[in-house]
């Protein structure tokens, strides 16, 4: 045998091996490239998209979005991207800015498209009478699955790019509260939403997307049942303090009055007048604990901690899913917040007349989510999202949800 003829067979073998090893590298291009404003919006997009998806969050797992820097890496980001997923309700003030630097042109998913978010006015309105939560009023009327039509013609008024760049910079939240995703049941918009977007990008895997989004709702189902379990034990005049007002969806879903030293936003620091009204609000109400975010100045919660005497009961997870551990996804983030809260504040035997009655089943069985997805992604970012609802999506929700009718 000659060494031409082995020399021959080596290299056909080579490149066979080579080949072998290109496959995963060519099935990963393949996959859609989804780029989400911060972690909690990554890990829904995983679980829907699956095997699918290549996700990268701009914000990290404990990450700030409210004081977020966008790098020239974040634009390089979003011009490789085939979907971009981002809160929406002005939390993160950078991305307009930051969709207009990248020149990026392709598909955007408005994760709180559909949602009827909380009105926001600071400590005035923002909770000091629980009553007006109360354990019994988490009805949820407005988030009527056969509502959820999700138009995604993506006409966005409220987010022109060219309107909004400047205005709010600052990240400036305006009246309207953004962290829909603290209340689970607004939670299903973002998926549906989610799942929508990531079928109009790849409708070859459409079904296996809606298979996804199924299961995932149901989990979410089962968490928010085991969230109102636990704050069941929790009197309803009982108060906490977090780092910032970032827990009214909480609040309004599961009840616990929720105060802060600073508004809707992170960025800017408590004025000496605004601690010192908060402790005359401690002494005032019912305030059991105090309570760290996993992304805020704790420094803050540890004065009040001093001048007051509360305890610091442990950390919640806010805006951000945690590096590692349960709250490292969204559903372990929110049964971490539940038994956090539950372990400070429950009285052993206590529950909340009628709050149980609003344990809705869920039962996403039941969700016959044929959408005709007839997904008209004109994203010229001019997303003049017509939130009339005017929602014409042929989702025919044949949910029989009287559980929906939140």
């Amino acid at each position: 045998m000659s060494l031409g003829y082995l020399s021959h067979r080596s290299s056909r073998w080579l490149v066979g091996v080579s080949a072998l090893l290109a496959l995963p590298a060519a099935m990963a291009n393949e996959r859609v490239q989804v780029v989400t404003s911060f972690s909690i919006l990554a890990d829904m997009v995983e679980n829907v998209g699956g095997e699918h998806v290549d996700v990268t969050s701009l914000v990290a797992a404990d990450g700030d979005a409210h004081v977020y820097s966008p790098s020239p890496g974040d634009a390089r980001s979003l011009a490789n991207a085939d979907l971009v997923v981002f809160n929406g309700l002005l939390f993160e003030g950078w991305m307009e800015r930051l969709i207009s630097a990248s020149d990026y042109s392709g598909a955007l998913v408005t994760a709180t498209d559909g949602i009827e978010p909380l009105a926001y006015a600071g400590h005035d309105e923002h909770g000091h009478d629980h009553e007006a939560h109360g354990h019994e009023e988490h009805a949820h009327e407005e988030h009527s699955h056969d509502d959820h039509d999700h138009d995604h013609d993506h006409d966005h008024d409220e987010h022109s790019h060219a309107e909004h760049a400047d205005e709010h910079a600052g990240h400036d939240h305006g009246n309207q509260d953004p962290h829909a995703w603290q209340d689970m049941r607004q939670a299903e918009v973002y998926v549906a939403n989610i799942r929508d977007g990531l079928i109009a990008a790849d409708a070859d895997n459409a079904d296996e997307y809606r298979a996804n989004a199924e299961q995932y709702l149901q989990q979410i189902a089962e968490v928010d049942a085991e969230i109102r379990a636990l704050i069941d034990e929790i009197p309803a005049s009982t108060s906490v303090i977090t780092g910032h007002d970032s827990f009214g969806y909480f609040s309004s879903a599961y009840g616990v009055n929720f105060l802060s030293p600073v508004g809707l936003s992170t960025e800017a620091d408590p004025s000496g007048a605004s601690m010192a009204a908060l402790v005359d609000v401690i002494a005032e109400e019912n305030v059991q604990a105090l309570f760290h975010e996993n992304m805020t100045n704790q420094s803050i919660i540890t004065q009040l901690s001093e001048e007051t005497g509360l305890p610091i009961a442990g950390t919640l997870y806010a805006d951000a899913l945690a590096s590692e551990g349960e709250a490292s996804s969204y559903l372990g983030m929110m049964r971490h917040n539940a038994r956090v809260l539950h372990d400070a504040l429950a009285e052993p035997g206590h529950e909340e007349p009628g709050h149980g009655d609003h344990e809705h089943s869920h039962d996403h069985e039941d969700h016959d989510h044929d959408h005709d997805h007839d997904h008209d992604h004109d994203h010229d970012h001019d997303h003049d999202h017509d939130h009339d609802h005017d929602h014409d999506h042929d989702h025919d929700h044949d949910h029989d949800h009287s559980e929906h009718s939140h």
